[in-house]
């Protein structure tokens, strides 16, 4: 079966911390075609990406990133980690290269697509990225929305993060989207994960962790239900996934890249029809007063 787990690390490629499902990625996943993500941490030396038929964001993870695209300079104001609240965001379209720097030990992502439709670069400050409270009780967790249709537009795809507070669970109930249907379009997603103790744990709390589960909708076969820790990703091809789930004492974020070869870009997914149920009972519940996260 193939490999849809990358613990941090594993997909290593210099100067990147990560690199899947990039025109010069020197992993290659069989059957991955529409969707890809770098992160990396700074050193003195800037960043390249080539210029490319792929359209990206970048995405400061801690500190702010200062960017180059066809000789025009752009400042991303950062933040001091991914659970400090939104950041500004940078997309860049097609075929073009971009040059990064920012200070040492400063962390960056770059979420992409293959695509060939050119649109504008844009700079999304964290102000104009809708925020997102999504789901109630302990299904709980925020939603930063800075690539998805109704905020950025662009060929491809569809990027946003989500936070989970420690304890609760997201990506729930189950669902899928791989299928070009009525109500559901054909996504690969990307997961990367970032987690952290709670402010009130004690100091041995060092192996910050979560869950993530994917299986089966079809006779497509693939059995996914593991833990997770920062750096690491998991890949969802096709079939039913989440929970995503952040157990008790510890907080987790994850960054989501979808893409897909369908006419319209669009999320539209279908719930796994034995758990759709569960949504009914937000109307009843509050959202976790947790949310959303801040510094």
């Amino acid at each position: 079966m193939t490999n849809w787990v990358y613990p941090a690390g594993s997909a290593a490629q210099a100067p990147w911390d990560l690199s899947i499902g990039a025109h010069d990625s020197s992993l290659h996943v069989e059957g991955w075609k529409h969707t890809g993500l770098k992160t990396a941490t700074f050193t003195s030396e800037p960043l390249i990406l080539d210029a490319a038929p792929e359209e990206r964001i970048i995405i400061p993870l801690t500190g702010d990133v200062r960017a180059v695209v066809d000789g025009r300079n752009y400042s991303l104001t950062g933040r001091a980690s991914v659970f400090a609240g939104p950041t500004d965001v940078l997309y860049t379209g097609v075929n073009k290269e971009v040059t990064l720097t920012a200070e040492p030990g400063t962390r960056v992502a770059v979420a992409l697509a293959p695509a060939r439709t050119e649109y504008p670069t844009r700079l999304i400050t964290r102000q104009d990225a809708p925020l997102e409270l999504r789901g109630a009780g302990n299904c709980s967790r925020e939603v930063r929305n800075f690539g998805t249709t109704a905020t950025l537009e662009a060929d491809r795809f569809i990027v946003c993060e989500v936070v989970t507070p420690a304890g609760n669970w997201s990506s729930y109930p189950p669902h899928k989207h791989d299928e070009e249907k009525d109500g559901e379009t054909r996504l690969e997603e990307i997961y990367y994960f970032e987690t952290r103790a709670t402010a009130d744990a004690p100091a041995e709390a060092a192996d910050a962790m979560g869950y993530q589960r994917v299986y089966a909708s079809d006779d497509r076969p693939i059995d996914v239900n593991v833990e997770v820790r920062t750096g690491d990703v998991v890949l969802v091809p096709y079939g039913w996934h989440g929970p995503a789930m952040a157990p008790p004492g510890y907080d987790m974020y994850y960054l989501n890249v979808m893409a897909g070869p369908g006419p319209v870009r669009e999320w539209l997914i279908s719930d796994d029809p034995h758990h759709g149920w569960v949504r009914q009972q937000w109307e009843s519940q509050d959202i976790d007063p947790r949310l959303p996260f801040t510094s």
